[in-house]
């Protein structure tokens, strides 16, 4: 029976995933550090919201992730509307910023024998001509559930990283108080929880948070 318990809720927690995310909004920040969680979890170092400057201009860069010799810069695109398609106008914008920011690192002491590649990652999908553009011109297109076998959904689940969003036992303000103090996934709860003692919660509410937690966590 604990084998069944434990398989239904990861069940239940997978379904609950892709409106956690949506829950991230309406501003595209939190989702950036999300992204930015997600990529540390596989080994990365991240910078999240940086000004970087190209060779022509200074861009802002969503999250830069940089591992062994390979640096990662990458374009987070939120969306509240599953039914939006990122259009091909998107990456060839991201793709004119990356390539400014390469022609200008590629010649500066610090990031010799450092390659560098473009990503645009997104809650939602990509348009035909986006994914045609990301295949032609190098850039690494990361979809809900593309490309197939590895999207977000793919990544989140390896990694088991979920939202506090996750958490149906909170509210949605008290969701939104966790992701204004830079609490944007579970483990940082778990390993913050002291933090529900400023929210004014019950004993019996704070008690249903941990037991939630833990069930999710216990995914891992």
């Amino acid at each position: 029976f604990e084998l069944l318990d434990r398989e239904q809720n990861i069940s239940a927690t997978l379904y609950k995933l892709k409106q956690a995310i949506m829950e991230l909004g309406p501003s595209g920040y939190p989702f950036e550090r999300f992204i930015g969680q997600l990529l540390e979890m596989q080994g990365f170092k991240t910078e999240v919201g940086v000004i970087i400057e190209g060779n022509c201009v200074s861009h802002e860069v969503d999250v830069v992730a940089t591992r062994n010799h390979s640096q990662f810069l990458v374009e987070c695109k939120f969306s509240s509307d599953q039914g939006k398609n990122i259009s091909v106008q998107v990456p060839l914008y991201v793709h004119s910023r990356i390539n400014d920011i390469i022609q200008k690192r590629q010649f500066m002491p610090q990031y010799e024998n450092i390659s560098f590649s473009g990503w645009i990652v997104t809650n939602t999908r990509f348009s035909c001509d986006s994914l045609t553009y990301g295949k032609c011109s190098g850039l690494h297109l990361i979809g809900w559930d593309y490309p197939e076998g590895n999207g977000l959904k793919d990544m989140i689940e390896k990694v088991k990283i979920y939202p506090v969003t996750i958490l149906s036992s909170l509210t949605k303000k008290e969701k939104q108080y966790l992701i204004d103090n830079n609490i944007v996934i579970c483990r940082q709860l778990f390993e913050q929880f002291d933090i529900v003692k400023s929210m004014h919660m019950s004993h019996k509410k704070i008690n249903s948070v941990k037991k939630e937690l833990h069930t999710i966590l216990n995914i891992i």
